[in-house]
């Protein structure tokens, strides 16, 4: 069930308060999972019934997507202010140092979280940050055109498209290597998430400067990779694994950008080996 929690973050204009959506499930080690910009949390709904039998699972809303508001003003969505946001959350739900598992933006999170020694154990799934120039513009200007044409679809025809196999490739190719598996009703929700996330705009205008060049030291890191990432393209796995050269590095074969519903026994097995 969905649940939201409120809580106190600081910033330059002082203590501001900021309401995230979550759901939580299962028992044992606290796993937090992340998802990328414009998406929402649901994307993880095909690995949690697996990882929530052996973690405690929460999927959280990232600020400005799904269910969560935006930042109040003043507050940024940059990378900076999203970890923190993150490490108050783990006070509002009394988790310490979780394990968490993140894709695209929610990978390069999950990331910082380690590198500032937050969390117990990172599983990022094509996480952003280890691009050259030329393929963040690729990237950004893929995700420019993506968010344009779900702002302008009507939502009827988001439906109608959605139905068929055939539409739904159409709408999520880009993100996934099966999207044919996507539910149609899954298809349409993640289509007005990403119309809908206000928090799109400026956290992508923060990411054009952000290039992740730190080794993590003390925290196991699980880097993964779909072979058919159309977005963030494979060879970025191990342009990480340079940066990060204790990091285990895995292959997702047959696996897109966003590798949970590709191929969930895969990817939930990944989490769990990464969060021993």
């Amino acid at each position: 069930m969905s649940a939201t929690v409120s809580f106190k973050v600081a910033s330059a204009q002082g203590e501001q308060s900021v309401t995230l959506s979550y759901t939580r499930r299962g028992s044992g080690e606290p796993l937090l999972l992340l998802h990328g910009i414009g998406h929402h949390r649901q994307v993880w709904d095909p690995v949690i019934p697996a990882l929530a039998a052996e973690r405690d699972v929460i999927a959280v809303d990232l600020p400005g997507c799904g269910e969560s508001p935006a930042l109040p003003d003043g507050m940024a969505h940059d990378l900076p202010t999203m970890s923190t946001v993150l490490t108050a959350l783990f006070g509002a739900l009394e988790i310490e140092r979780p394990h968490v598992a993140g894709n695209s933006l929610g990978g390069l999170l999950a990331l910082d979280l380690a590198r500032a020694r937050l969390v117990r154990s990172v599983t990022a799934l094509s996480p952003a940050g280890f691009w050259n120039d030329a393929e963040r513009r690729y990237a950004f200007t893929v995700l420019m055109a993506m968010r344009q044409i779900a702002r302008r679809m009507p939502l009827p025809v988001v439906e109608r498209l959605a139905r068929p196999a055939l539409g739904r490739t159409l709408l999520t190719s880009t993100i996934y290597a099966r999207p044919g598996r996507r539910s149609p009703e899954a298809v349409v929700a993640e289509t007005l998430a990403l119309a809908r996330a206000e928090g799109f705009s400026e956290t992508l205008r923060s990411g054009r400067t952000v290039q992740f060049t730190d080794d993590i030291v003390g925290t196991p890191v699980t880097v993964a990779w779909g072979s058919r990432d159309r977005l963030l393209i494979p060879r970025q796995g191990v342009r990480a694994k340079g940066v990060i050269p204790q990091a285990r590095l895995v292959r997702l074969p047959g696996c897109g950008h966003v590798p949970m519903n590709d191929d969930p026994a895969l990817v939930a097995r990944v989490v769990l080996d990464g969060s021993r």
